[in-house]
């Protein structure tokens, strides 16, 4: 099969469309024949080789995918050969095939296309395990989301609004938040000329792309008994905590990563996302929100296009027939 493979650690360049030996599945396993991946920040650290793959994943770039199961593995009793799914992977999306456990699939929703269907995974596992397995956002209560117009952030917008919340966002442009408005925010922040605290007041859940830069406004802005969900570090890796604060506030914080975590715990919250999630996209309540369509073999101008933030919603990776 061919797939996207790195020459070297370093800039978009590297990323090439080679010959590489295909996958097979082993027991409890799927095999995907890809119809698209998409792009995700952590794609971008592990090209540059700040990221690594767990211990037996796949060395190939792509944390989610979409397609059609060709062969199954032994003892795979949910699946059958020609079923359109989605999948949330530890590696392996940028490729015509992938392996991936039985438990990290999830069907192709009604109403979504197969190609489109590749956005959903990897953003719907992380917003609904932080924002409501351990977030535990409940109806009447205030969500933040920075970086709202990315991703995780048009994703988080609508699952928040479905859930019965008020959502605060912020982005860098007043384009990005007039589109983040239509998605269901209700109060927007440009967080270049604009302070998340002064505007938002109170939030009972902050879910955070930076890191230490916003630790400090973060709890700041948190309710009593609030929850700061931090889930990436485009602003550095290292942040005062005012503990005073938490203590005063009853406050919460906790770090996740999704990668990492084993087979068992990603199938948990694939089984979550399936049962509660899913429903509100076969509705309509929450769409995917698709910014850009790059031919895979064409992965590196995926890449600047992700680094340059200025894509609305995610960048999808579409296999050539």
């Amino acid at each position: 099969m061919h797939a996207i493979t790195v020459r070297e650690p370093g800039g978009p360049e590297v990323l090439e469309w080679t010959e590489v030996d295909d996958p097979a599945p082993g027991r409890g396993e799927v095999l995907i024949d890809i119809a698209a991946s998409a792009v995700n920040r952590a794609d971008l650290l592990q090209r540059q080789g700040l990221y690594p793959p767990p211990k037996g994943a796949s060395e190939i770039i792509g944390l989610e995918c979409s397609g059609t199961i060709t062969a199954l593995g032994e003892g795979v009793t949910d699946w059958q050969v020609g079923d359109e799914v989605c999948a949330l992977l530890a590696g392996g999306g940028y490729a015509e095939k992938v392996v991936v456990p039985a438990q990290q699939v999830l069907p192709v929703p009604s109403g979504v296309d197969v190609v489109t269907a590749a956005s959903l995974p990897e953003v719907a596992c992380t917003v609904w395990s932080n924002v409501v397995m351990d977030g535990r956002l409940k109806l009447g209560e205030t969500f933040l989301v920075h970086g709202g117009a990315g991703g995780i952030g048009t994703h988080a917008i609508q699952v928040a609004k479905a859930l019965g919340a008020t959502v605060a966002v912020t982005a860098g442009s007043d384009e990005r938040l007039r589109r983040c408005a239509e998605l269901g925010a209700d109060i927007t922040v440009n967080y270049k000329t604009q302070d998340f605290v002064a505007e938002v007041k109170s939030a009972d859940v902050v879910l955070d792309n930076m890191g230490a830069s916003y630790l400090p406004r973060n709890i700041d802005v948190l309710a009593p008994d609030g929850r700061l969900m931090i889930i990436g570090m485009q602003g550095g890796v290292k942040g005062e905590l005012p503990i005073g604060k938490l203590l005063a506030k009853r406050a919460s914080v906790m770090a996740t990563g999704l990668r990492g975590r084993s087979v068992e715990g990603k199938g948990a919250i694939v089984a979550q996302v399936r049962e509660h999630l899913w429903p509100l996209v076969e509705s309509g309540a929450v769409a995917p929100i698709v910014g850009e369509v790059v031919p895979m073999s064409n992965a590196a101008e995926a890449h600047r296009l992700l680094e340059s933030s200025n894509v609305f919603g995610k960048v999808l990776l579409k296999r050539e027939r």
